[in-house]
């Protein structure tokens, strides 16, 4: 009875821990770069900055407000996604980030690091997860799947 019960919730955290994708090797951004993210849901928008940047060999994502305060934090290092500081797990801003990181891979680098997808003209697609809706290199729409919620991208530009 226990060692069945025991199964099941091993089965279960299994299913909720589900990995999302990230590229066979990381793509080649021109980075640092700064983002301002609209998030559209209901009718209702937020917007953030987002900041990615190296740091030797990883790759940090720093999501924060229009007042600068943090929100997510993130590293990409070796294929995988660490915690950068003392947030909390933010699990719905680690999909925006690899779902930002797929849009941001540059088309010729797109099949060797994400097999699946599929792209036509400016649409990009990662079944069963995003599709992205490009209006400029820079400036897209990311669709997630099964979920009423988009996120609007554009380039901040740099101060002199």
């Amino acid at each position: 009875m226990i060692r069945t019960l025991l199964i099941g919730c091993v089965l279960l955290l299994s299913a909720c821990a589900s990995q999302l994708p990230l590229p066979v090797r990381t793509p080649s951004l021109d980075l640092p770069m700064q983002l301002h993210v609209q998030r559209e849901q209901d009718g209702q928008h937020q917007d953030w900055l987002l900041v990615i940047q190296r740091e030797g060999a990883a790759v940090r994502w720093s999501l924060m407000d229009p007042l600068g305060i943090p929100q997510a934090r993130q590293k990409l290092v070796d294929g995988d996604w660490q915690a950068d500081g003392l947030l909390p797990p933010n699990p719905q801003a680690r999909e925006l980030f690899a779902a930002l990181l797929f849009a941001l891979t540059p088309t010729d680098e797109v099949p060797g690091n994400y097999p699946d997808a599929r792209e036509v003209a400016d649409v990009r697609v990662l079944k069963p997860h995003w599709q992205i809706i490009y209006q400029a290199p820079q400036v897209f729409t990311v669709y997630l799947r099964g979920q009423p919620l988009n996120y609007h991208v554009t380039p901040l530009e740099n101060a002199p």
